[in-house]
């Protein structure tokens, strides 16, 4: 499996192009960034979609996935803090890497929350963004230490046997999603949120929902520049579309907003047909 080291982590990616070569070609590249608990390969089927127009450059971020962290540089790496902004550096780094002056982005989820960020930060670097069931939200203190708690249970309790349970990516899964999608994207999606490094897995909750949070995506969507579209899940129990249509509210002349029908958190799964004709419609707009 190739990996990059990125900030004293290898970083694992892959090359999806039209032709299945494992290097790109002379296209314009479209990097793709999953959300929390999960990897890139859930971006898989998005990807060979859109191949035709673009090498894509597909990687795990952070501590997730494949990307894991070295026990001789867990301390270094942990130090870094786990804010949004530093995974939206680590994505420069891996840009500079593969000598990438400007990319496309599709994002999903807290990816989504990076993207943003990204940018922020970067944005002489991407041509046109795609942010993926995102928004913002409002800091309501119990809410918040209610849902720290949980996540703590959450993190902390991931056994390996629950993925040899037979029903359990169906279970795990239930509340992300409104439509059916493949029973191998499930088993893939539990397989990831069991591998996750704790720390990090934790740590994002801790920055993704919280009070500064609240404060600074507000913010940092009224600074896109870069032309983006952001995408709802109409029943998103995760990121309810109503908080996406008021983060690209604040934003109209950057920002388009679309919301795909009978979809939860994982639109271009649920819907594929339906979320790659709001893409390339966005695309072919450029």
């Amino acid at each position: 499996m190739p990996y990059v080291s990125v900030a004293d982590v290898d970083h694992y990616y892959e090359w999806l192009t039209e032709k299945g070569d494992s290097e790109p070609g002379s296209k314009p590249v479209m990097v793709f960034i999953h959300g929390w608990g999960g990897s890139c390969r859930y971006w898989r089927s998005t990807a060979q979609a859109l191949s035709p127009q673009f090498d894509c450059l597909l990687y795990d971020m952070r501590g997730f996935g494949r990307s894991g962290i070295a026990a001789e540089n867990r301390e270094a790496v942990l130090a870094r803090g786990y804010e949004l902004e530093t995974f939206a550096d680590d994505l420069a780094a891996l840009l500079d890497t593969f000598n990438l002056e400007t990319v496309w982005l599709n994002s999903h989820s807290t990816g989504a929350s990076v993207a943003v960020f990204f940018l922020n930060q970067y944005g002489h670097r991407v041509e046109r963004a795609i942010l993926t069931c995102n928004g913002i939200f409002e800091y309501d203190k119990k809410s918040f230490e209610a849902f720290y708690k949980f996540g703590g249970y959450v993190v902390g309790f991931r056994p390996a046997w629950l993925k040899r349970i037979p029903l359990a990516p169906r279970v795990f899964m239930s509340r992300f999603l409104s439509s059916p999608i493949p029973a191998a994207e499930k088993v893939a999606f539990l397989e990831d949120y069991l591998a996750a490094d704790g720390d990090v897995a934790l740590g994002t909750v801790y920055t993704a929902v919280s009070k500064r949070a609240t404060e600074v995506m507000p913010v940092a969507f009224k600074q896109i520049t870069v032309p983006s579209l952001l995408v709802s899940g109409q029943y998103d129990q995760i990121t309810p579309a109503k908080l996406g249509k008021a983060a690209a509210d604040l934003n109209p002349e950057a920002i388009k907003y679309v919301e795909i029908s009978n979809t939860g958190h994982f639109p271009m799964l649920e819907a594929p047909q339906t979320y790659l004709k709001e893409v390339q419609a966005f695309l072919q707009a450029a």
